[in-house]
């Protein structure tokens, strides 16, 4: 049943608009997400107060959907800090030094630890746990620094974060945003992001030995072994053989909980539970066991720099989420039930229109989203814009009658391979500082590997729509 647009539809429509427009200018969108909530409340209810008091509910809906996924960010950060500051980190990685031989051992070792930890530490702590203590062994055995930024931040960045199947961030943003349940964005998602991470790794690693190989690279034009923040001069807070039981509890109780979201069925929130408890324990049992008598007082000031680090991240997102939640199930929550009868919600309603105005294929839905996702990428956050990707898709969706899990994964993993961290220069920083590298240099290094990346991904995704 197609219904009538109304002047709600088509402020929504042109605010999705502004957004993209603003975010391909590199301006924030926030005001503007603020001022589209006010004005489509405005029109629904006539009624300035209630159109004010909207901005604030449409805020706190949008914090009370997304208040587990901060949480268990700002835990794991915590934890991340405990076992830097203590040294556990050294001791877990330290194994795997002797794997790295040579540059090709070096790129693929310190890449692939990268995801792994990347998938339970999300990447920007997973880059210090990682970057100071293999970065002088890397470089040693021949890959230039530069090319060590290209493993963690292809791999971290990129895989893990596009699918970013444990802590479940990016599918929660955008299977809230597409309407759908999110283990159907994680299903979607785990053989595009493969694909995109195969093809993009592979071919960044065939420019990086060519290069190497013409003497364009080489270690001596890369910069220091010395990384800025090696930790070296860390007080020495746990034993040897404190650090080495630490370092093997910490892995097994991950692994624990991987086997237990697999034998009892766990996905979204309760997994995000799951791993966010396991954070905490350890975070105390680390905190305590090292700082000892100010273990207490040092629980807390991790904790509180965890929650700096979440709200960090998720200040951006909060006004962008609270726009687009508006156009599914959050309206009536927010502003109240003020669509037309037979509506099913702003989003549907303008994908049924358009479908019977203009005929949509899988392949134009493709090609759209992956654009749709590297635009709102381009602010260098990766996850402030992908509400849009996950709204865009399912108006898509609903026009092609199939593929919104598929569309919607699209989307969020070309919005956060662009600005989660491999190609927006300023959302490089983490990984360049750590390998003390130019981020504009790495930013130039990953742009053909991941633009053929994308191409690859989208053409894959038509087939499984």
């Amino acid at each position: 049943m197609i219904v009538e647009l109304t002047a709600l539809h088509w402020i929504y429509v042109t605010f999705i608009v502004l957004i993209i427009g603003f975010m391909v200018m590199r301006r924030d969108t926030s005001i503007v997400c603020i001022v589209g909530i006010f004005l489509i409340a405005i029109t629904a209810t006539g009624s300035l107060s209630h159109s004010i008091s909207s901005i604030f509910n449409s805020f706190s809906y949008a914090i009370t959907e997304l208040l587990s996924t901060i949480l268990v960010i700002s835990i794991i950060v915590a934890m991340s800090n405990t076992l830097t500051v203590t040294g556990i980190n050294d001791v877990m990685i330290s194994p795997f030094r002797k794997l790295i031989r040579n540059p090709t051992l070096a790129y693929w070792t310190i890449g692939i630890l990268m995801m792994i930890i990347s998938w339970f530490f999300w990447p920007s702590p997973a880059v210090a746990l990682l970057g100071a203590v293999l970065l002088p062994v890397a470089i040693r055995a021949g890959l230039p620094a530069l090319g060590v930024a290209m493993a963690m931040n292809l791999f971290g960045h990129g895989i893990a974060l596009s699918g970013d199947f444990v802590i479940q961030a990016a599918p929660k943003l955008t299977s809230d945003a597409a309407g759908i349940p999110i283990q159907d964005v994680i299903n979607a998602s785990i053989p595009l992001v493969f694909i995109m991470g195969l093809v993009t790794t592979v071919t960044a690693f065939y420019f990086l030995k060519r290069d190497m190989k013409r003497g364009i690279l080489t270690t001596t034009t890369s910069e220091s072994a010395d990384s800025p923040a090696s930790g070296t001069d860390q007080p020495a807070l746990l034993s040897l053989t404190q650090k080495r039981l630490f370092a093997l509890l910490v892995p097994l109780l991950f692994a624990a909980d991987v086997a237990a979201m697999s034998i009892l069925d766990l996905a979204g929130g309760d997994a995000t539970a799951l791993i966010g408890g396991t954070s905490i324990l350890i975070l105390l049992l680390i905190a305590l066991t090292s700082h000892k008598s100010k273990g207490l007082e040092k629980t807390t000031q991790y904790l509180i720099e965890g929650f700096q680090f979440g709200f960090k991240v998720f200040g951006p997102v909060i006004p962008i989420a609270a726009f687009f939640y508006l156009g599914d199930a959050g309206f009536g929550k927010i502003i109240g039930d003020f669509l037309p009868k037979a509506s099913q919600g702003i989003v549907n309603d303008l994908g049924v229109s358009l479908a019977n105005i203009v005929p949509l294929s899988k392949e134009v839905g493709a090609i759209t989203l992956t654009t749709v996702g590297a635009i709102t990428g381009l602010d260098g956050s990766g996850f402030s814009g992908i509400s849009l990707a996950g709204s865009v898709a399912s108006l898509f969706a609903v026009a092609i009658g199939k593929g919104a899990a598929t569309l919607t994964a699209l989307g969020q993993i070309a919005a956060i391979w662009v600005g989660g961290g491999t190609l927006v220069p300023w959302a490089l920083i983490p990984a360049a500082a750590i390998c003390n590298v130019d981020p504009f240099e790495l930013a130039r290094r990953n742009l053909l590997p991941v633009v053929i990346g994308l191409v690859v991904t989208t053409i894959a995704a038509m087939f499984l729509i």
